[in-house]
């Protein structure tokens, strides 16, 4: 059954917000099943990247909140671990926020990010282009593949 274009980038926006936070989700599959049933590329590409874009802002926003629970018995994180992702952070920079967008890893990113307090507006600059380029490559593959 086809859908309209508008819940094809709804269903899209939804799960590329999704699969960018620390749920499992691929929303690749949903982005080449909406190119598949004729939605607008174009409108593809901005669906996915403003979906995941702000879904990695819940990643930034739960790490600038993290530490306040650092005291706390249940707290998944130790000291060391901590420790050794902001020495990491801080030695690759605010750079590696264009790789927000790898599968293993990119979540973790975005969630130091909020911890090393990067500001928001460069975190949504880089983690942005970043996603754009990599749903714009999948849907280069798509088109050609199609």
């Amino acid at each position: 059954m086809r859908r309209n274009n508008l819940e094809s980038y709804l269903l899209l926006f939804g799960s590329a917000f999704l699969a960018a936070t620390i749920l499992p989700f691929y929303s690749e599959i949903v982005l080449v099943m909406a190119l598949q049933e004729g939605a607008d590329p174009w409108l593809l590409l901005l669906a996915a990247t403003l979906g995941n874009t702000l879904g990695a802002v819940v990643n930034w926003f739960l790490g600038q909140q993290l530490l306040k629970f650092q005291d706390k018995r249940w707290f998944y994180f130790s000291p060391a671990q901590i420790s050794r992702a902001q020495h990491w952070f801080q030695r690759r920079g605010v750079w590696s926020l264009f790789f927000a967008w790898l599968p293993i890893g990119g979540d973790a990113l975005t969630l130091i990010a909020g911890v090393m307090k990067v500001r928001l507006a460069t975190f949504l600059v880089l983690v942005g282009i970043g996603k754009a380029l990599r749903y714009g490559f999948v849907l280069l593959i798509a088109l050609y593949a199609l």
